[in-house]
């Protein structure tokens, strides 16, 4: 049985992955500890196989007085936790990381595409992943997730805002863009088949199939037994706005399907199948 602590109690990738792996009770003992305080430099991590450093500050609008904040949670924190893991025997340390290293809008991201974030989300991320990896060792492997876009029940971030809108809407634009997302439980099977193999280096999970934000949301509003009708009405309009949130939801934003390839298939749901999920 492998020994599993989750750093960050009741954050929504950490309380899920729980959640995944208790179908397993025979193979993985999970543990979470609240990272809040200092009270964590406390606890002995002896005795745990894995560590999954999912810890982090996401989703809140940045501003010059929270920039400090960002790089001592996402960037000090998962360096200290590391630290610990290591000293205390832990053979594999998971971080999560984020497509945001890359500092892309817009694009096409493949393995020569080189990290070059603009937020203090991204660069505190790509800092720690600057400082984590000379840590490994042959007994202590590093494992760095650098996921698209994260959706499923309960989730934060731009997906549930889509979800209200494809519920109430009955017009949206009809926009043939590719977007790479993961669905939280492919997530979930990615990083239970990674702390299996004791895998080691960078990896890109995402769905088998690219996202149009378009018939995604078409899907949701499916699924809520509504019907909502798409115009290409607002197309020269939304060519002309740059800002930020219509390139995240209307741009094209991809990995390269070769990056996200792995030996075993964790993609358990397809695209259809994720959102009936996810809004059921």
């Amino acid at each position: 049985m492998k020994k599993i602590l989750i750093t960050g109690a009741n954050s929504y990738i950490g309380t899920s992955f729980e959640k995944w792996v208790s179908r397993y009770p025979d193979k993985y003992s999970v543990d979470t500890i609240d990272m809040e305080d200092n009270n964590w430099k406390e606890k002995s991590f002896k005795g745990y196989d894995v560590v999954f450093h999912v810890a982090g500050i996401a989703h809140i609008k940045e501003t010059r007085k929270n920039a400090e904040l960002y790089y001592k949670v996402n960037r000090d924190l998962a360096f200290n936790v590391a630290q610990k893991a290591k000293n205390d025997g832990i053979k594999q340390f998971v971080f999560l990381s984020s497509m945001s290293v890359y500092g892309i809008e817009n694009g096409v991201i493949d393995k020569n595409t080189s990290p070059n974030p603009k937020s203090n989300y991204g660069k505190s991320k790509l800092q720690a992943e600057e400082l984590v990896i000379p840590l490994e060792e042959d007994t202590f492997k590093v494992a760095i997730l650098r996921p698209p876009m994260i959706y499923g029940k309960g989730c934060k971030g731009n997906y549930p805002r889509l979800s209200n809108f494809a519920q109430k809407a009955p017009f949206f634009p009809n926009v043939k863009n590719k977007r790479s997302m993961i669905y939280i439980d492919n997530l979930c099977e990615f990083v239970r088949l990674l702390i299996d193999g004791y895998n080691r280096g960078l990896f890109f999970p995402q769905n088998k199939e690219y996202v149009c934000t378009s018939e995604m949301v078409k899907l949701i509003a499916e699924a809520h037994g509504k019907k909502i009708k798409t115009t290409k009405l607002f197309n020269p309009l939304l060519r002309l706005l740059k800002f930020s949130t219509v390139n995240k939801v209307f741009g094209d934003l991809i990995y390269v399907k070769n990056m996200s390839e792995y030996k075993k298939k964790y993609y358990l749901q397809d695209f259809c199948a994720s959102i009936r999920s996810t809004e059921g």
